[in-house]
């Protein structure tokens, strides 16, 4: 790939779960940020551990080299609080701003179950025709007030929420405007359809509207075990669903070809959320910077 396209970042989650706080809690923000740096990487996204005043938040940053490049924000246009969504929308986008983010990631969490005890590929919520409608209407609104700021905004799609299924990103991409873009996460659409095709089948279709890339491998072992016991999403994350690029059973090298062919310019981010006290969080950031490097050639 082109060097002087993208950046590289890294995700806390492999530190420190915010969905889980008791996993990694004894990781602190500073060791986390240090080892993100250590590893070579020079992004982050934000945790729940990170410092929320962004001056004291700059300075810990740039004394390791490290930027923010986005941050997760919950909507809930489906479950109709579009004022409440669209108020902290704005509050979130004027802390990433200042701190030089251009992207914003969002999940559309109404009647999400991936925090709930739910059986992740069986009781996962479908979005009604109206429901979609009212989706649309929000992001549509979220993108045009985060071109004001010179942003972007792009929908992660997730296991467990509604838009999870290529025919779920399908929908979501048709009914937006092409300003509202996707955060492609290679580890989500894997895992809901235990296909390296599929995947690449997004990617490579949706890959103009692509404004945010997450790198995110899975073991097949893993997932299977997942659904033959009717695990939750969470279940599944401490057992290992996930790990980093290089780890698991996706080949990332044509991903890193359809991005550099379509002259893909932003941040590819390692989310790799796994029990720190299984996954050393430093080795596994050094493990996927090096796959890295050797596949993308960055």
């Amino acid at each position: 790939m082109k060097a002087e396209n993208v950046k590289l970042g890294i995700a806390p989650i492999g530190w420190t779960n915010d969905d889980l706080p008791e996993i990694g809690k004894e990781n602190t923000f500073e060791q986390c940020v240090s080892e993100m740096a250590l590893a070579g990487f020079t992004g982050s996204e934000v945790g729940s551990k990170y410092p929320r005043d962004t001056n004291v938040l700059k300075q810990k940053l740039a004394l390791r080299g490290i930027q923010i490049c986005n941050a997760w924000f919950s909507t809930f246009f489906v479950d109709g609080k579009k004022e409440e969504t669209i108020q902290g929308f704005i509050e979130h986008m004027n802390f990433l701003h200042e701190m030089g983010a251009k992207v914003i990631g969002c999940s559309e969490q109404s009647r999400s179950i991936q925090g709930q005890k739910k059986a992740i590929f069986k009781e996962k919520t479908v979005f009604t025709e109206a429901e979609w409608q009212l989706l649309a209407e929000g992001y549509n609104e979220l993108a045009k007030i985060a071109a004001e700021k010179g942003m972007k905004v792009c929908l992660h799609h997730h296991m467990g929420t509604g838009i999870q299924t290529p025919a779920e990103i399908d929908k979501y991409m048709e009914i937006t405007n092409d300003d509202v873009g996707l955060l492609f996460d290679s580890g989500h659409i894997y895992y809901s359809e235990g296909s390296q095709q599929a995947m690449l089948d997004v990617l490579a279709k949706y890959v103009d509207r692509i404004f945010h890339v997450h790198l995110k491998d899975v073991r097949d072992d893993v997932v299977a075990e997942v659904k033959a016991k009717d695990l939750s999403f969470l279940e599944g994350v401490v057992k290992g669903t996930f790990t980093v690029p290089g780890d698991g059973v996706i080949d990332f090298r044509p991903i890193f070809e359809i991005l550099d062919k379509h002259n893909y310019k932003g941040w590819m981010v390692v989310e790799a959320e796994q029990d720190p006290a299984i996954a050393n969080p430093l080795e596994y950031a050094i493990k996927g910077r090096q796959y890295i490097r050797e596949v993308a050639g960055i």
